[in-house]
């Protein structure tokens, strides 16, 4: 029998479909490949009895004719996600043993679909990051290696749950992304990620970062694999109001391979000073490859492009601020307090004592831009900015169907490089920012090899609501690219 570790999602829901294997073996080799690559620390959380217990219901179900989207699938679910029962930490000390009494409605979909859960995933904490080295529990490391055999960072903050796919320990993960979260760490892992629509996925039961870009998505092996799996998490929420009452396509059936005819964007802006010129080698070839399948590659100028990242990280913290403000330490999450303490020094050592540094810093810039002295100055403005960059983007798809460019500047980095230094840190987010800004579906694909033999991804970015069209351009990038190199020891 063939690796089950090694199964695309579509490959292995065909295989249950024609009885190759149960629910419960394929469940069973990724709890053993969870066990073989424990060093890489990319669960906080596994539930290998509960993943066989819902396999065994999944195969009961398939015996009686009644299979869902996703029926039977083993995945992992980004900590990030209330699962009722399970410990849901947000990779802080803060939320350590805390155990929801409800489940997300992402989950609630995906169980609904048959999905099979092994299991919690790490990320940055509270998903503040790019490198998943801020998480309580340890940081995540990449399965791939760099040629000094160093150990690299997976990206963030989804980093565990790119690296549970890129390793062979889930067919799928979910994962979110606020600036990036999905698209950059499935650049440095070699896999697929995509982000939807702000509002395409409902985000009630999911521990809010900055709620105006909080987003969840799929980070799959293939891009078929984004779309089944979109499809299985999707869907208008009453329970959220920023969810949008909008139907749930069949994104799978996008993907005809045929992208004759349509205009590919490509942003001037996007040259940024000192991009290594593998970058924009791998750039110029996805360019290549799109043009050479019948579409036609048209400039495109989003002028407004360079402010983003300053926007971003003025937008962010101050939402975040507000959002961490509830872990006190007496209504919600872990508390420290002395005998004979103040309420004001309770809360204080509550904080310090549970939130990691990346977390500390975001929340005083957030608290500084939002102060009196400073609301109109910074945060009024980022939000006007913020405005022009959807503009922009709106303007380009006047004229263009999708939009192509790099994921992330660089490969994978080694773990520790870039810590002393958070400004630099930031800047992996330099393209992918300006789509979360503008609430806009961006997929990752990865395309290419760096000198150094990392993957390399390049990202479509699309219109409101049509992550068909993205999708459908994705699959024909992933076709002609045929990135077929995996980390050591998932070559089989």
């Amino acid at each position: 029998m063939t690796d089950l570790t090694n199964l695309t999602l579509a490959e292995a829901r065909d295989g249950l479909a024609k009885g190759d294997y149960t629910s419960v073996e394929l469940t069973e080799a990724h709890i053993k490949s969870m066990e073989a690559h424990r060093n890489l620390n990319a669960y906080i959380t596994e539930t290998p009895d509960k993943a066989i217990d819902m396999a065994k219901a999944s195969d009961a179900k398939r015996a009686k004719g009644d299979a869902g989207k996703m029926e039977g699938l083993p995945i992992a679910i980004k900590d990030l996600f209330c699962t009722e029962g399970v410990q849901t930490t947000a990779a802080s000390h803060i939320l350590e043993g805390f155990k929801p009494e409800y489940e997300s409605t992402v989950t609630t979909n995906l169980f609904g679909n048959g999905a099979v859960m092994l299991g919690k995933a790490n990320l940055d904490e509270f998903a503040m990051g790019s490198s998943n080295t801020s998480s309580y529990y340890g940081n995540v490391i990449n399965p791939w290696k760099g040629k000094d055999g160093k150990d690299l960072v997976p990206g963030g903050s989804s980093g565990g749950s790119a690296a549970a796919v890129a390793a062979g320990m889930a067919l799928a993960a979910t994962g979110t992304d606020t600036g990036g979260s999905i698209r950059q760490p499935a650049s440095y892992c070699g896999i697929v990620g995509l982000k939807p629509t702000y509002g395409r996925c409902s985000r009630w039961g999911i521990v809010a970062f900055a709620s105006s870009l909080d987003q969840a998505g799929p980070m799959t092996k293939t891009v078929r694999d984004a779309a089944i799996m979109l499809g299985a998490m999707a869907g208008h929420d009453a329970k959220d109001s920023t969810s949008a009452p909008v139907a749930v396509p069949d994104f799978e059936a996008a993907l005809t391979g045929d992208i004759r005819g349509m205009k590919i964007g490509i942003p001037k802006e996007y040259r940024v000073d000192n991009m290594p010129e593998e970058i924009n080698k791998l750039w110029d070839n996805g360019i290549a490859m799109l043009r050479d399948a019948g579409a036609e590659v048209v400039d495109v100028t989003l002028p407004h492009t360079k402010y983003a990242l300053g926007t971003y990280y003025i937008v962010a913290p101050a939402e975040a601020s507000s959002n961490l403000a509830r872990y006190d330490g007496l209504r919600y999450g872990q508390r420290v307090m002395d005998e004979g303490d103040s309420l004001d020094d309770m809360y204080m050592k509550s904080r310090a004592a549970g939130f990691g540094k990346e977390v500390q810093r975001r929340i005083m810039i957030g608290t500084y831009v939002l102060s009196a002295g400073y609301y109109d100055a910074y945060y009024n403005k980022a939000l006007k900015v913020r405005r022009r960059i959807y503009e922009d983007f709106a303007t380009a798809f006047g004229t263009v169907d999708a939009i192509l460019a790099p994921t992330a500047p660089s490969a994978a980095f080694a773990i520790g490089e870039n810590e002393d230094d958070p400004v630099k840190m930031y800047l992996n987010d330099v393209f992918t920012v300006p789509a979360s800004l503008a609430g806009l579906p961006g997929l990752s694909v990865p395309t290419g090899l760096s000198a150094e033999g990392l993957p390399l991804g390049l990202q479509l970015i699309g219109k409101p609501f049509d992550e068909e069209t993205v999708l459908r351009v994705g699959g024909v990038l992933e076709t002609a690219a045929n990135f077929t190199a995996k980390p050591a020891g998932q070559e089989g």
